[in-house]
């Protein structure tokens, strides 16, 4: 809205007109949306303590997580007001890519949301049942899969991107697009609410990412650049540096009341949500071997709950003191935030060898 009310006012002033550049505004989305959480974040915390939405601790879990029991959860709606309200105030709202990541977002973020409810009224921690949730992130995916296939005006827009390889591409099949977009959206949203697990251990990586997705995104819609660097030119993709900012300023703002001890925790409703975006993100610039590099702790934590479940259906033994894996680490002595700290220092290494492959090619 605010960018239409801009490009009115260049033609009185053109000092107006530097709010096309999509660079400043991914900047001032961040902005907006930091200042957003920090204004409405304590209201918020203390109407969720007022309604008594607090979090429900496993029974099986470590000790050390029992005082957490009765602490705000649900603060993902923060997060999602925060995004949505930037994202409607700063982005070219006549971009399509704009608002399937915006739609898709806010879908898994009503998923979390009624999980969250559930567990919340029902004081247990299962909420939402398996099978029902992934039965509805499955309707989304599969839509946004369907609509990037019938969309794409390019064969490159729906090929498989190796990085560090300058020309190393793979067509795919409608099926096959269709399969990949699915398993990025769908896996990269369960992994994000898996790994969130202990205060800031989740939200920090994300706000990396999503930064980082800023980057390709805009380069990607960027002609010049998409050339120069060897990567896929999706015209239209560059707006999503403006959404990408949004989630990387209300991640931040969010992890002010997130950082141990928490005040709030996110739920599903933001966990959910900001692995759904993160994931649609990269499908559209065709970076989805980059997202599962620079998201190698959220791969970890997944990997360590698969391998725990079939190892003990298998064999009756763990693998691990306890999954997901940063449960693990705190059972083999790691302080909370210790195994928090470690996590964040390795998704910035990974961050950064995925920004590399911008240029080794």
């Amino acid at each position: 809205m605010l960018l239409n009310l801009t490009q009115w006012l260049s033609h009185y002033n053109s000092a107006f007109s530097v709010f096309n550049y999509i660079t400043l505004r991914a900047v001032l989305a961040a902005m907006t949306a930091l200042v957003i959480s920090f204004l409405i974040g304590p209201m918020m915390i203390r109407k969720l303590i007022a309604y008594k939405i607090g979090q429900a601790v496993r029974d099986d879990g470590p000790q050390s997580h029992l005082i957490k029991t009765g602490t705000p959860t649900m603060g993902g709606v923060l997060i999602l007001a925060s995004i949505a309200i930037t994202t409607l105030l700063w982005a070219d709202l006549s971009n399509q890519y704009i608002w399937l990541v915006f739609l898709t977002t806010m879908g898994f973020g009503v998923i979390g949301w009624v999980d969250d409810y559930r567990k919340v009224v029902q004081k247990s921690s299962k909420g939402l049942s398996a099978k029902a949730k992934m039965f509805w992130q499955s309707i989304i995916a599969v839509a946004v899969a369907v609509y990037l296939w019938q969309h794409a005006s390019q064969p490159v827009h729906t090929e498989l991107i190796v990085p560090f390889f300058k020309h190393l591409t793979f067509p795919l099949t409608a099926f096959a697009f269709i399969s990949l977009t699915y398993l990025v959206v769908v896996g990269t949203s369960n992994a994000v609410n898996l790994t969130d697990g202990l205060d800031g251990l989740a939200i920090m990586p994300a706000v990396m990412i999503s930064s980082a997705l800023a980057m390709f995104a805009y380069v990607a819609g960027h002609m010049v650049f998409a050339k120069y660097l060897g990567v896929p030119h999706v015209p239209g993709a560059s707006e999503l540096a403006v959404f990408c900012g949004a989630i990387a300023g209300a991640g931040l703002a969010f992890l002010w009341f997130n950082a141990y001890p928490a005040e709030v925790f996110m739920g599903d409703v933001g966990a959910l949500a900001l692995g759904a975006g993160m994931g649609t993100v990269a499908v559209i610039v065709r970076q989805e071997i980059v997202l599962l590099i620079m998201g190698g702790v959220f791969v970890l934590e997944t990997l360590s709950v698969v391998i725990q479940v079939s190892s003990f259906k298998l064999t009756g033994k763990r693998v691990f003191r306890m999954a997901p894996l940063h449960h693990h680490y705190e059972l083999k002595g790691w302080k909370e935030n210790q195994v928090v700290v470690r996590f964040w220092i390795i998704t910035m290494m990974l961050v950064l060898v995925g920004l590399a492959t911008l240029k080794l090619r």
